[in-house]
């Protein structure tokens, strides 16, 4: 059973740096998407980052863009969020997911996976941006 566990979020002040692991076991994953989403209290769970199986292909939400890069280490089975210039407003649960269905596996994307596709999920960390 695949088992995906983010780390690396806590209490940062505003404009400040933040990197996040997401590590994959029970399966390997290097050849499927991966991605980032974001759930403050009381939002919908909205998409961050989304990454093609080889890193090559990566896509972002417009109020991330350029100040979050998403990136993966297959050989470690670890996906990477380097966040930048953080913001009040990136204050949410950070969580990584998988798509392992929908997209076959060593494809290339095209567009970001919808959220729907997402077949497996960690539990997420928590990301507090504030003074």
């Amino acid at each position: 059973q695949v088992q995906l566990v983010e780390s690396g979020g806590r209490l940062v002040q505003p404009g400040g740096s933040l990197r996040l692991s997401c590590q994959t076991s029970g399966r390997d994953l290097s050849g499927y998407p991966m991605g980032w989403f974001r759930q403050a209290p009381g939002k919908e769970r909205m998409f961050v980052a989304a990454s093609s199986w080889s890193g090559a292909g990566t896509y972002y939400a417009n109020s991330v863009k350029g100040r979050f890069t998403i990136s993966r280490d297959n050989a470690k089975n670890t996906v990477y969020l380097d966040m930048n210039k953080l913001e009040p407003g990136d204050t949410a649960v950070y969580l990584c997911a998988a798509v392992t269905r929908a997209i076959g596996e060593y494809q290339p994307l095209r567009q970001a996976p919808e959220i729907h596709e997402y077949d497996a999920w960690g539990q997420g960390t928590q990301v507090t941006v504030s003074s």
